[in-house]
């Protein structure tokens, strides 16, 4: 099925790399303007110009999603050149792992500052644009395995992630209470292979400063035995961005191969 979000405008934020950049590649493969943002320029130049080259339709902005004025300035910059927003995928994230003993303050701040709020100032400030359009819309917030159990070495991280899962129930709520037909869901990852393994690798294996291996990893925990790649993540965005999902919101969307079954 070819243009399942034909004609929609799709913000992705984190999306110059990973998770982000297949989230870009499938909504734009599938007929989305993809706008991506990152604070890598030359990755989210490099991603724009591949979604070009396959035909597709895209845009990069440089965007620190920590800061409130650059997510005024880039909504702005969308309501001006496209005079709508239809689908936000809150992707923007890092991972700081390591015992809470040793966590500095600092570490926790800069975590939560990516991770949480940067998905409450997207929807703070994408929301108003979206509802003028007067056609709904679809907010997609980047959780993780991680935010539904615990992970030694990981407790800032789980954290972020699990306010990200019970945010995203608070704001579908609101939106179903308003009747604005935006729709809010949170996705969750498993084992995927993306760059965020070389910062939490050190809290998987202490013994090692090479990044985990996955494979090993997955072979283990992981029920199918393998581990994932973007763009397993991606078609679930792609199904949650699409009117195939008119009916769900609220939900959580886990993508891991059965790892939190287990």
């Amino acid at each position: 099925m070819a243009g399942r979000v034909e004609g929609k405008v799709a913000l992705i934020t984190g999306g110059a790399s990973g998770i982000g950049r297949g989230c870009a590649e499938r909504l734009a493969t599938e007929g989305a303007l993809a706008i991506v943002t990152d604070v890598q320029d030359e990755k989210g130049a490099e991603t724009v110009a591949a979604i070009i080259k396959a035909g597709g339709k895209a845009e990069y902005f440089h965007h620190d999603v920590t800061d409130e004025a650059a997510w005024a300035s880039v909504i702005a910059q969308v309501k001006a050149s496209f005079a709508r927003l239809d689908v936000l995928v809150n992707n923007a994230g890092i991972g700081i792992g390591g015992s809470i003993l040793d966590m500095t303050l600092e570490d926790w701040r800069r975590q939560t500052a990516v991770n949480l709020d940067g998905v409450f100032l997207g929807v703070k400030h994408s929301l108003p644009l979206m509802r003028a359009s007067g056609d709904g819309g679809s907010i997609i917030n980047m959780s993780s395995v991680a935010g539904l159990k615990g992970s030694a070495m990981l407790a800032g991280y789980c954290a972020t992630k699990g306010g990200v899962r019970l945010f995203t129930k608070a704001v579908a709520m609101e939106c179903a209470t308003a009747k604005d037909g935006v729709r809010v869901n949170s996705v969750h990852p498993g084992l995927i292979e993306t760059p965020i393994w070389l910062t939490v690798g050190q809290a998987v294996n202490p013994l090692s400063n090479a990044p985990p291996d996955l494979d090993a990893m997955s072979a283990l925990a992981v029920p199918l035995g393998v581990k994932g790649w973007p763009e397993d993540i991606a078609n679930g965005v792609l199904w949650l961005s699409s009117d195939e999902s008119r009916y769900v919101t609220g939900q959580e969307l886990v993508i891991d191969g059965g790892l939190t079954v287990r």
